[in-house]
This record gives C-alpha cells, structure tokens and sequence, in this order.
C-alpha cells in the first residue's frame, strides 16, 4: 500500500471573461504540474472554443476543469483559501506574498490539506465579497507604478512558486499565518460557508440586516469573523448546534 499523493492546490478563475485567458492560465498551470482548474460563472459559458488554441497543448487542464457559480461551490473542498489581489482592503486578514504562499500550501499539502487560490475577472479583480470568506490574501511585491498582472501572468507566477517551494525551508512563512496553519486541521471551506449561510439566514429572519445601506458590509464582516484561520469541523458543527438551539428552543423545557 502506497501513501496517498500530496493534495495539489486547486486554481479558482472567478468570473474570467476570455476563452483566451482561460487557455493561457491551463498552460501556465500545465508548464509546472498542476491540473486542477476551477471556474465560477464563466461570462461566456464553458466549454470555450478559444480556450483550446492558447492552452497550446495543456488540453487535459481544459478538459478536467470543473464550473460552479459561487466561490462557496468552488472552494467547498478546500481547507487553505488564498485570494490574489493588489488593491489594500480594510479586511483583518494575513498578507503574504507568493512565495510564503507556495510554502504554506506545501506545508498543508504534507498534513493532507487542499489549498484553493482565487484570481479575480480580467477587468475589475476579485469584489469585497469573494474575499470576504477567504483565510489569506496574496500580494505580489511589483513597481508601485504599475500594479496589475494579465490573468495568466498570475496563475504562472503563484505556480512557478508553488513548484519551487518543495519544503517549509525554502521560504519563510508569516509568523501569525504560521501558527494558525500548525493547529488542528481546518474544516473544508464548504463547511465555513454553510456555518455562514446558516447565521445569516437566522439574522435576515430576525431582522438583524433591517438598514439596506448597512447590510452588505455587515455581512462581509460575518463572514470574516467566522473564516478567520484555525476552525475545526467539529467547531463549525458545535457553532451550528449552538446556532440552532438558540433559534429553535426545545419546547417543554422546564
């Protein structure tokens, strides 16, 4: 009996707008060993006949790529979600750089974990939103003039660092990121998502989003709170019992 192949990291196109792209970000996965791609919402459906041309021969990437049309969906698997983005958020979450990525996610990978990476649409990048829920953000060091990076261009420099990053040694991971990953294993992003749906869907009945104005950023800082690095399965189903038992009191209790 063989030990089981270390999870390689899923690459999550959100909203891409090309066929083109697409192709071009599967060659870019397929120049350095990985094959698992992701697409949310596709603008212009799936498959894409321009994909094919600029995959330039990576048409196993194409042909296994999976669509969904929620980050939540495409992520349900993933116990490390990154978000490469450049643009500064007021969101408290960890920022590394690709290379102390590539390392984290090897890291996890020797313990079992999947890693999913989010790179945002051609034109506007990842929303508030898809971040929201996600545990890190990647921020690639680049001239302060001229910030943003063709879609490919991204997908092949987070893969070429994952390549390279073969042990912990050979970058150095965020001290506060470090210790959140070395706890006990994280519940699948899907598990954090529905812990988040569950609460939000009790506050609207309860009336809590009662300011239109207010909501959505009230419900960016929900998910937040609940995807901060380190929750346990058995955490997220204890968080939702207590959810429930608060909504749903046993009736008859003396």
């Amino acid at each position: 009996m063989t030990d089981a192949e270390p999870p390689s990291p899923a690459i999550v196109l959100v909203r891409p707008q090309l066929g083109m792209n697409i192709g071009m970000a599967a060659r870019a996965m397929a120049n350095f060993a990985l094959s698992d791609l992701r697409l949310v919402a596709p603008r212009d459906g799936w498959p894409n006949p321009e994909a094919g041309p600029a995959a330039a021969g990576a048409d196993h990437v194409l042909e296994m790529a999976r669509t969904s049309q929620t980050v939540a969906d495409a992520l349900a698997d993933c116990q490390l979600t990154f978000a490469t983005t450049v643009r500064p958020r007021e969101m408290p979450k960890p920022v590394v750089t690709p290379r102390e990525a590539a390392a984290m996610i090897r890291e996890g990978a020797a313990r079992g974990l999947k890693a999913g990476i989010l790179f945002g649409p051609e034109r506007s990048g990842l929303f508030a939103d898809d971040v929201a829920a996600i545990g890190t953000i990647i921020t690639c060091p680049v001239a302060p003039g001229f910030g943003s990076l063709n879609l490919a261009q991204a997908v092949l420099l987070i893969a070429y660092e994952w390549f390279q990053a073969d042990t912990l040694a050979e970058a150095a991971i965020a001290p506060a990121v470090s210790r959140a990953i070395a706890r006990l294993e994280p519940a699948p992003h899907g598990e954090v998502a529905g812990l988040i749906a569950h609460l939000e869907t009790l506050l609207d009945e309860a009336g809590y989003f009662h300011v239109p104005d207010r909501a959505p950023s009230t419900r960016r800082t929900i998910a937040q709170i609940l995807s901060r690095p380190g929750f346990t399965s058995d955490e997220v189903r204890t968080l939702r019992g207590m959810i429930r038992a608060l909504a749903e009191p046993r009736k008859g209790r003396a």
